[in-house]
């Protein structure tokens, strides 16, 4: 079975323009970032790939949990994007994913031993990090504790 999933975008002019992009429920205005040089309108390229890995990790991370039992009272994730800028040529270079991981109260440490595995491994399975592995660095560094504790 396959997905398809269509956009359709708007530019209004030169590089320091601005467009807007729409996809579904995504409806967003876009323009190069004011630290690349850029009028800082709407999203720009480096946020929505950070958005779609870090929604994806986290979607990806939530089922995984889920399916191996692992009840959680919060999952949050703070996710991180490097781009690097050498000679004018943009290069994403990493994303870090920090899940916050409150597993419910009463787990024990292997349950937490377990999540913290499971927090790795959800990256591997999570598509859009298969579909920039490979040209951008991945990692996670949960943080996993009990409620309560």
């Amino acid at each position: 079975m396959r997905h398809v999933f269509h956009l359709n975008a708007v530019w209004d002019g030169g590089r320091n323009s601005e467009g807007t992009i729409e996809s579904g429920n995504l409806k967003t205005a876009i323009s190069i970032p004011q630290s690349m040089g850029g009028p800082g309108i709407g999203t720009n390229p480096d946020e929505m790939l950070l958005g779609a890995a870090a929604t994806c990790y986290l979607i990806t991370l939530a089922a995984t949990l889920e399916r191996s039992g692992i009840e959680t009272e919060s999952l949050t994730l703070s996710s991180e994007g490097t781009v690097d800028v050498t000679h004018n040529i943009f290069t994403y270079e990493r994303i870090v994913h920090r899940p916050h991981i409150v597993l419910k109260a009463g787990a024990g440490e292997r349950e937490v031993e377990r999540a913290r595995l499971l927090a790795g491994k959800a990256e591997g399975a999570c598509m859009i990090s298969r579909a920039v592995a490979g040209n951008v660095a991945l990692s996670t560094e949960p943080e996993i504790r009990v409620a309560g504790k």
